[in-house]
């Protein structure tokens, strides 16, 4: 399933930070690093020189992935015309057939955070939120069963 290429201003600022910092701060010093390991002479033996040439090519591969995406990415500033419903960067406030409360962000596939209580657009707890307004049931496929949910409330 192809990722969808919305994101919030503050993901796409996160995104742009660390492609910045990757590039002007971390990837100079690894490569200095790097230079003087290999200063040291025979390097099929020299540990600090395979681990920063390991370092560098996972360091190397995140720029080209951050490059490509923010390339991608388009950026969702404004908030929907209709608030009453819940669409990409929406709060949303469910309760479970349990009572408990759980509150969620809809966010883009790049910036979802379970630990900050963000939700990718493309999880199937979004999916089933998309459109849906306060008050309304809907229904979520997880890998323990179906869980139904009740919106209580929405805000951005």
């Amino acid at each position: 399933m192809k990722r969808s290429n919305v994101i919030t201003p503050e993901g796409a600022t996160r995104l742009r930070n660390e492609l910045s910092d990757l590039w002007k701060n971390k990837r100079p010093a690894v490569t200095k690093a790097l230079a003087a390991a290999a200063a040291e002479g025979d390097r099929s033996e020299n540990a600090e020189y395979i681990y920063r040439k390991k370092q560098l090519r996972e360091m190397d591969r995140r720029i080209r992935y951050l490059q490509k995406r923010t390339s991608e990415i388009q950026v969702v500033e404004h908030k929907p015309g209709d608030q009453s419903r819940v669409y990409f960067s929406a709060w949303v406030e469910l309760e479970d057939k349990a009572g408990t409360i759980k509150i969620f962000r809809i966010v883009g596939s790049d910036e979802f955070d379970f630990d900050e209580r963000f939700i990718s657009i493309d999880s199937p707890l979004a999916r089933a939120l998309i459109k849906k307004q306060r008050d309304d049931e809907i229904s979520v496929k997880t890998p323990s069963g179906i869980i139904q949910y009740y919106i209580n409330r929405i805000w951005y």
